[in-house]
């Protein structure tokens, strides 16, 4: 029986989150079982750290950087092939292995001969259905020059859902998670998903992650409390390139850490540009120095702007902590990055020389079919201008051309829980081909 948290916070800590501390004060056991049977699946492959502190989790919080993903050229069939960096949080484990979850990240895909799409969106998953949204706001969001950008779920007070951040900046809100029982250890996910390994390379990855206790407190959990998977085995410790992960967690005591990459085939080797952006480090040692965005507030919402921009681009971890305002901001779900707000990600602006002629009917048609495993001649696909289709106001936001695609067919969705759900609908920039928005289920209504 669901039933809500009755843990009250106190009003003298109700607007402020307290500064990180580095390691749960409550223990726990790596959630090893759960982790292993939610990330195996045929056509998808995961380098994962699934971590589930011992004490009711409210907020979770990560940051990387937008590092390159090649691709290699040609055809590869009817083989979806993408790569996406997600951190994932399970607000009610009673519900299963495969219970309801919201997911913030990157994400890549091939989706032609020579072009693919790269850029940050956010998921949910329901009891009925689910729905996803690409984030288009932000500082070269689709960009992959090594920029930090951050990653946030908050749980609203006194309601069962939960608030979605990017750079900390609202980008949305979920509809449809479950009661948190008193008490719920809720588990946190985080790291790297592919499809078609033998066509892509992903460099290194160094995902941070924290996570917010019901008394506002940041904290990162233990590594006690902390599995990892990797479904296609360990690069070195017998199995090989491409089909393996390189995978680190940082450090014996605390999760503070998962490094991550993908080696891709020996044609896509010499291909891989990470030692051209800037690394990361793990927090207490120096981060390489990066170029803060210009800006041109100096508070906004009651941030210091200054102090958050250099922040970004220095150490984004530390950011609740050492940028004035910024964890007061949060916790009331404004805007609270400037420099975020100031621009829009369009695939007009973006879309490469060699992809001028945009994205086809039929490769909209095909990429759909892929995606939601629906024969192309139960598609629907009709063109328009985005602003007019966008599914809610977390949308493209620009007056780019998009291909909208329908079915009422049955469905696992963008998903891999086993479900089926009826009918879908998505919306695909007609420049990049990049999936824009989709739900599928009742939460298209």
């Amino acid at each position: 029986m669901r039933r809500r948290l009755l843990t009250a916070l106190s009003a003298a800590i109700a607007a402020v989150v307290l500064p990180l501390t580095t390691a749960s004060p409550a223990a726990a056991s790596p959630p090893t079982t759960s982790c292993q049977i939610e990330h195996e699946a045929s056509i998808i492959f995961w380098g994962v750290a699934c971590t589930q502190p011992g004490e009711p989790v409210i907020g979770a919080f990560a940051t990387w950087r937008n590092v390159p993903i090649t691709f290699t050229s040609g055809s590869t069939g009817d083989t979806t092939v993408s790569a996406a960096n997600y951190l994932t949080m399970t607000p009610n484990t009673e519900g299963g292995f495969f219970a309801n979850n919201i997911q913030v990240g990157l994400y890549a895909e091939k989706t032609g001969a020579s072009t693919s799409t790269y850029g940050p969106r956010w998921t949910e998953l329901g009891d009925s259905g689910g729905r996803t949204e690409s984030i288009t706001a932000g500082t070269n969001p689709s960009t992959p020059d090594g920029t930090n950008h951050t990653y946030m779920v908050l749980r609203q007070d006194n309601t069962d859902q939960w608030d979605v951040l990017y750079d900390f900046n609202w980008v949305g809100t979920t509809t449809d998670q479950l009661a948190v029982p008193q008490g719920n250890a809720n588990r946190i996910d985080i790291g790297l998903e592919v499809m078609g390994p033998q066509y892509l390379t992903v460099p290194q990855i160094a995902n941070r992650v924290q996570y917010l206790a019901e008394n506002k407190t940041w904290y990162r959990a233990a590594t006690a409390n902390t599995a990892q998977v990797a479904s296609l085995g360990l690069c070195g410790q017998g199995s090989t390139a491409p089909y393996c992960f390189d995978m680190q967690l940082t450090d014996n005591t605390t999760f503070t850490q998962l490094a991550v990459a993908k080696p891709g085939p020996a044609t896509l080797q010499a291909a891989d540009v990470s030692a051209d952006i800037k690394q990361d480090v793990p927090s207490g040692q120096s981060p390489s120095a990066g170029t803060a965005p210009t800006v041109t507030r100096a508070t906004y919402n009651g941030v210091d702007q200054t102090a958050l921009a250099a922040c970004m681009a220095q150490d984004p971890a530390s950011c609740l902590t050492t940028v004035p305002g910024l964890a007061q901001c949060i916790q009331t779900v404004q805007q609270c990055n400037a420099a975020a707000l100031a621009t829009k990600d369009t695939d007009a602006a973006r879309a490469p020389a060699s992809n001028a002629s945009g994205a086809s009917r039929e490769q909209i048609l095909e990429q759909a079919a892929a995606s939601f495993d629906v024969p192309a001649q139960a598609l629907d696909i009709t063109s328009a201008d985005s602003a007019a289709t966008s599914l809610s106001a977390t949308g493209p936001g620009s007056t780019d051309a998009v291909w909208t695609v329908e079915s009422s067919s049955s469905t696992h969705g963008l998903e891999q829980r086993g479900r089926l759900f009826h009918g879908f609908q998505a919306t695909y920039s007609a420049v990049t081909g990049r999936l824009l928005n989709a739900c599928w289920g009742t939460m298209c209504s």
